[in-house]
C-alpha cells in the first residue's frame, strides 16, 4: 500500500476513533441555553398572564417580558462531543453538573423546589407591586410546616395564624423562634393561634376572626450541634390578604427569577398609561416584599433570549450587571436596577425617550 494512502487511511481511522470516543465518553457536565420569554402584559396559552379583578385596570402596550434559561435534565449524561460543542458555542454555557443539581439532587426534587420558589415569587411580586402603588396589603405570620414526630404535630396545623407566643405578639416570622427559645428544652410554651379554617372563613367574609385558641406545647431540644435550644417542630411563614384578586396564570416555569417582571406587569395594569410607552422591555430578577431586586443565574443566556425575541432594553439586577455586560447582544441596552422603584423610574425614562439618563450596566 502506498505511504500516502496508508497515512490517509490511518488519519481517517483516527478521526473515526476520536468521534466515537467523543460520543461514547460521558462527562459530568450540564448545559444552559436561552429559554422562552413571556410577555407578562400579554397572553400565554390562550389566557392573560396577569388577571386582576375587583380593582380598576388600564390598557397596556409594549412588552414586559420575563426570561428563562433552559437546562439539561438531572439524569441526562452529556458526552464529550456535546461538551466541546457547548464550550465553543456562543449562546450556550457548559457548567459542572453539580452546579445545577448539587448533592445528587434529582430532577423531581429540583422541579419541586423550583415550583415552590416560583409560587413564592408570585406572592412577593404582588406584595411589592401593591406597596409600590401604596395599596394596602395585610400580612400575617402563619404555620408554614409542621414536622413529622415533632411536639407540634397534631396540635398546630399548616395555615394556622400565629397571634402570639407566651403572650408576646408575633409580627414577623423570626419572632416565633425568638420567643420559643426563651424557654428551655422540656418546658411548655403557649401558642395563641387562629385555626386555619377560622382564618380562611374570616378572609372569605372580609371580617376579623371571631375566635383564637391557646395551644400548649412541650418543647424539645433541637437536634443540631449548636447550643441547647428549645424547639416545637414548626416552620413559620407569611400569608397575605390582598384588597382585590390578582392571579398569575403561567405554568411550566420554575424558580424565583420572574418576580421583578411580574411586579412591573401588575403595576402597569393598575396605573394609567403604559409603563413602557410601547417599547419592548425584557428583564429578570427576584423580588422581595419590600421591592428589593435580587440576582439570578444564567443572566447571559437570558439577555440572548430576550434580544432574539426583539427586546431593546433589559432590566438587569445590580449584582448581575458585570456578568451581563461582559457580552451584550447587539442592539440591547442593559439597565441596572436595585429596587422596583428603580425599575419604574427607568421605564418612565424609556417611555419619555430620556434614555441618555438610564443607569446602565458596566463590566466593573
Amino acid at each position: 500500500m502506498p505511504r500516502r494512502t496508508a497515512t490517509m487511511l490511518a488519519s481517517t481511522l483516527m478521526l473515526i476513533a476520536l468521534l466515537c470516543a467523543g460520543v461514547l465518553i460521558k462527562v459530568p457536565y450540564a448545559e444552559m441555553s436561552p429559554g422562552p420569554t413571556v410577555n407578562t402584559l400579554g397572553d400565554h396559552d390562550g389566557e392573560p398572564v396577569l388577571q386582576i379583578s375587583g380593582h380598576k385596570t388600564y390598557p397596556t402596550s409594549g412588552h414586559l417580558n420575563m426570561t428563562t434559561v433552559r437546562v439539561t435534565s438531572a439524569d441526562y449524561k452529556m458526552n464529550l462531543a456535546e461538551a466541546v460543542y457547548g464550550w465553543l458555542s456562543h449562546d450556550n454555557i457548559v457548567v459542572p453538573h453539580d452546579t445545577l443539581y448539587p448533592d445528587g439532587k434529582t430532577e423531581q426534587q429540583s422541579n419541586r423546589e423550583n415550583a415552590e420558589e416560583f409560587s413564592q415569587s408570585q406572592e412577593s411580586a404582588k406584595v411589592a407591586a401593591l406597596k409600590q402603588l401604596k395599596l394596602p396589603v395585610k400580612t400575617q405570620v402563619v404555620v408554614s410546616t409542621v414536622f413529622k414526630d415533632s411536639p407540634a404535630e397534631g396540635k398546630l396545623h399548616a395555615g394556622d395564624v400565629i397571634e402570639s407566643v407566651d403572650g408576646r405578639k408575633v409580627t414577623r416570622t423570626s419572632d416565633v423562634a425568638k420567643f420559643v427559645t426563651k424557654r428551655k428544652p422540656g418546658q411548655p410554651v403557649v401558642f395563641t393561634v387562629v385555626p386555619v379554617k377560622e382564618a380562611a372563613a374570616a378572609e372569605k367574609s372580609g371580617k376579623k376572626p371571631s375566635r383564637t385558641e391557646d395551644v400548649r406545647i412541650v418543647t424539645e431540644k433541637a437536634e443540631d450541634s449548636g447550643p441547647d435550644r428549645a424547639v416545637v417542630g414548626i416552620q413559620a411563614g407569611t400569608d397575605h390578604t390582598f384588597p382585590f384578586t390578582i392571579d398569575i396564570k403561567l405554568a411550566d416555569v420554575g424558580g424565583p427569577s420572574a418576580g421583578l417582571m411580574f411586579a412591573l406587569g401588575i403595576v402597569d395594569k393598575l396605573t394609567p398609561g403604559p409603563l413602557t410607552g410601547g417599547k419592548f422591555v425584557a428583564g429578570t430578577g427576584t423580588i422581595e416584599e419590600d421591592g428589593t431586586v435580587g440576582p439570578i443565574g444564567g443572566v447571559e443566556m437570558k439577555t440572548v433570549g430576550a434580544r432574539d425575541k426583539g427586546a431593546e432594553y433589559f432590566l438587569t439586577p445590580k449584582d448581575n450587571c458585570a456578568a451581563a455586560a461582559s457580552d451584550v447582544p447587539d442592539g440591547l441596552t442593559l439597565v441596572k436596577v436595585d429596587t422596583i422603584k428603580d425599575a419604574v423610574s427607568s421605564l418612565e425614562k424609556i417611555r419619555k425617550g430620556d434614555t441618555d439618563d438610564l443607569p446602565r450596566c458596566t463590566k466593573s
